[in-house]
């Protein structure tokens, strides 16, 4: 059974998903890149990202690997796709990946403000869902063809997906950094009355995974 997924999704010791004061220049807020440190090394982040062979196995491989398969379709927060606030003022922006993203599927954005569908190399197009939550659900899981959705963030959707209780499994990655400020992944949401339980734990030099299932 297809299954809604949260992959992948690194977090510091005092919770933060994002750090203070994102940019064009900081996309991940100040010291956010620290948190995905057990990630971008990985082979499947440099093949994923960067085109390129070779890179760290082992068990922080094993889960970026994992959470790229039996995907369908992904759901991106505006934030994650680019910097850009209000109405689009043109058409350049085309996400923070260049012209080959990662993602090899269709991608739906959050939005307030229309946009055309974006169609990229490799499969990937970015289709702009200005109707909520649940109807960017909905059009992923038409489009992902009996395979997973996944929501790929930022912090404030991941948060609207797990208050609607659509979010059946979680791989956190907790990195160990601290951040002070930022954004916190569980701000306000209580996991054990959302019916959540941890199903996984391992351990690394670089990162904690954790699986969390409802």
């Amino acid at each position: 059974m297809a299954k809604v997924r949260v992959d992948a999704f690194s977090i510091s010791i005092d919770g933060f998903g994002a750090g203070p004061r994102q940019s064009l220049e900081h996309p991940l807020g100040a010291g956010g890149p620290a948190l995905h440190d057990w990630a971008w090394t990985t082979r499947t982040f440099q093949q994923r990202i960067h085109g390129r062979d070779g890179g760290a196995t082992g068990a922080d491989d094993d889960f970026a690997a994992r959470s790229f398969e039996n995907v369908g379709a992904w759901i991106l927060g505006r934030n994650m796709f680019g910097p850009i606030r209000g109405p689009w003022p043109d058409e350049s922006w085309k996400g923070w990946w260049g012209d080959n993203p990662p993602f090899h599927v269709p991608v739906f954005v959050l939005t307030h403000h229309p946009r055309q569908t974006i169609v990229m190399q490799g499969g990937t197009t970015f289709q702009f869902v200005t109707d909520g939550i649940h109807a960017a659900l909905e059009q992923a899981a038409a489009s992902a063809g009996g395979k997973d959705v996944r929501i790929g963030g930022g912090v404030a959707t991941v948060h609207q997906y797990l208050h609607a209780r659509l979010i059946d499994e979680m791989h956190i990655a907790i990195s160990p950094t601290l951040l002070g400020s930022g954004e916190r992944l569980f701000e306000g949401i209580n996991l054990v009355a959302l019916g959540y339980h941890c199903t996984e734990r391992v351990a690394t030099p670089n990162a904690t995974h954790l699986v969390l299932v409802r």
